[in-house]
């Protein structure tokens, strides 16, 4: 496909050249004749111009995303990713103060577009492309703040990379100092109390704010499933009767962890 789209781009200026010049060359020509001589040079550049257009490629379509989504090299890519989040997920659930409730999983492919002629995003590069994104819920307890995000430093301590967060992390300290009141708010006077804990290229911790009355903002419920088509996709609620505003009922308060999202299979053009 490569190949002929750029035959056919060479080929485009030489026809386009060769028309301009014999109509240039044709000034004597009646009014009568100019419209046929029009059709005569316009049919072979109409037919370059479709040519341009099939030869930058098109969609892929549903059945070749089913067919790639569900072949072995995705599925062993999927089951690899999925049970790596949810390793992290158990860390957190037993190294940290925090109470695993609730997990969601949600994993889409898609297939690639037709070439991008104008405003390109680069989806039109590949045929396929496979992505994970997993949050899991906890629940804590709000007069416990201090302690419980001083817990999950701890955790980091020993732990390192499943829990990214740890007593070197300065603005971290300053969270728990502002919790234990020996300290104002963390990111400067005026700025109010924190909502979570977030590294570049990391898992956002993120918590609801329980010192700032009906204004303080809280962890949200998670968005209602798309529907359930694997292996083109997937929506996992564990358990799924469970809400945040559940957790919170039974807990007090409510931590959230978000794994960034994973590009885990692409099938290039």
């Amino acid at each position: 496909m490569t190949t002929t789209f750029w035959i056919v781009i060479l080929a485009l200026p030489v026809l386009l050249a060769t028309v301009a010049a014999t109509w240039l060359g044709l000034p004597a020509l009646s009014r009568q004749q100019r419209p046929w001589i029009r059709r005569v040079f316009g049919l072979p550049v109409t037919i370059v111009l479709v040519l341009v257009l099939a030869a930058c490629g098109r969609a892929t379509s549903e059945k070749t995303v089913r067919k790639l989504a569900g072949s072995p090299e995705a599925l062993k890519a999927r089951q690899e990713v999925e049970l790596a989040n949810r390793d992290v997920i158990a860390v957190w659930d037993a190294e940290t103060p925090l109470t695993l409730g609730l997990v969601v999983l949600e994993d889409v492919c898609v297939g690639g577009t037709a070439k991008e002629l104008f405003l390109p995003t680069g989806s039109d590069r590949y045929k396929i492309k496979c992505m994970m994104s997993v949050a899991a819920y906890f629940g804590a307890d709000p007069r416990r703040m201090a302690d419980t995000i001083d817990g999950v430093l701890s955790a980091g301590d020993r732990t390192g990379p499943p829990i990214p967060f740890n007593h070197e992390f300065h603005y971290a300290r300053a969270v728990v100092d502002y919790y234990r009141g020996k300290a104002g708010d963390p990111q400067g006077p005026g700025t109010g109390e924190p909502k979570g804990l977030f590294s570049a290229g990391t898992i956002r911790l993120s918590w609801d704010q329980v010192r700032s009355g009906d204004t303080g903002e809280v962890i949200e419920e998670p968005r209602p499933c798309s529907p359930h088509d694997p292996p083109v996709q997937r929506c996992l609620r564990e358990p799924a009767s469970t809400s945040v505003a559940d957790l919170r009922r039974e807990y007090g308060m409510v931590f959230k962890i978000t794994m960034p999202v994973t590009n885990y299979f692409t099938v290039w053009k």
